[in-house]
């Protein structure tokens, strides 16, 4: 039994595999330089053999073991290239079928599951997230929600774990993923000293990356609403009226607002200001005071609030590390 089980589905992203490669790779070299228990890890497939992955690509892999027994390896899922109802019509199929019961017997026999990127509508099609709090890449995150609607879709997050699943957002939230999973398993030496080592950060939020008009794609009236937002800051007008605006009560804006985005409205509104204040910060010499007024903020209190909770830093700090000031 291994620590880690990275099972490469077809279609996967190379970048992905890759990362889970060369991050437990380098995570086996560091822990024997320095002493600790060598975390040990394999690539898998449902059969083993040479897998298909994205572009061309392929990866060897050996065939994933039964679950008979009790284990506490980690199965790792790389982030796929493929549309969520295309993953869960490819789960629907027998090969699909086979992979969920493996996934199911992973939890029944005490071991651990993750996942990143559109992988996580894997977990999901295998329903393993019903009444699970998950994330996955912010553009998903309705979809998900759409799919799984006991799951508590925290789409904010870089990595959400809940019990024996974890999941993380974009195909280069596996990163971060991976980084997570070796400071749960092996301890934060190993896991500080792998991210410094390959220049890694810990991220806790996808927050800072969300476009707000890609959330709303497709949905004309959160669209509209959107626009009406970036176009009114700094003094954006209270829900109450934008709902009258569009001609709908604030009940069933809000409705259309978490459909499309995942987010309430005032969730939405947040958004729209941080996108705004981080282009300021990164595009001019405005001074944070400044910032604060131009999305809104009577001061840069709540400002310094917002981007703690989003970005994990001031907007000093954000700005620090810029390339505004050359």
């Amino acid at each position: 039994m291994r620590d880690f089980e990275v099972l490469v589905i077809d279609g996967a992203y190379p970048s992905s595999v890759a990362m889970s490669r060369d991050i437990l790779d380098a995570a086996a070299q560091v822990a024997a330089r320095i002493g600790i228990a060598v975390p040990t890890w394999g690539l898998y497939s449902l059969a083993g053999g040479r897998v298909p992955l994205r572009d061309g690509i392929s990866v060897d892999t050996r065939a994933l073991p039964p679950r008979r027994q009790s284990t506490r390896s980690v199965c790792v899922i790389p982030g796929l290239g493929a549309d969520p109802d295309v993953i869960v019509a490819r789960m629907a199929l027998p090969e699909g079928r086979a992979i969920a019961r493996r996934l199911q017997a992973q939890v029944q026999r005490g071991g651990q599951l993750a996942a990143s990127c559109s992988a996580v509508f894997v977990l999901q099609a295998a329903g393993l997230l019903a009444g699970r709090r998950a994330t996955t890449t912010w553009w998903l995150a309705p979809a998900l929600a759409r799919l799984a609607p006991t799951c508590t879709v925290d789409a904010a997050r870089m990595v959400c774990a809940d019990g024996p699943v974890t999941t993380a957002g974009a195909a280069f939230a596996h990163a971060d993923l991976m980084l997570h999973l070796l400071r749960e398993r092996c301890g934060p030496v190993l896991s500080e000293t792998v991210a410094r080592m390959l220049l890694l950060e810990h991220r806790q939020s996808q927050s800072p990356f969300v476009v707000p008009e890609v959330l709303a794609s497709g949905h004309a009236l959160v669209a509209q609403l959107t626009a009406r937002l970036e176009k009114s800051l700094p003094g954006i007008p209270p829900i109450s009226q934008l709902a009258r605006e569009l001609c709908v009560s604030e009940k069933t804006l809000g409705r259309h607002v978490r459909r499309a985005t995942g987010k309430s409205t005032s969730g939405l509104v947040r958004s729209v200001k941080l996108r705004r204040a981080r282009a300021l910060l990164e595009n001019s010499r405005m001074t944070i005071e400044q910032i604060a007024a131009e999305v809104g903020y009577r001061d840069a209190t709540a400002l310094r609030r917002l981007m703690r909770k989003a970005v994990g830093a001031s907007p000093r700090q954000f700005r620090a590390t810029t390339t505004v000031d050359g």
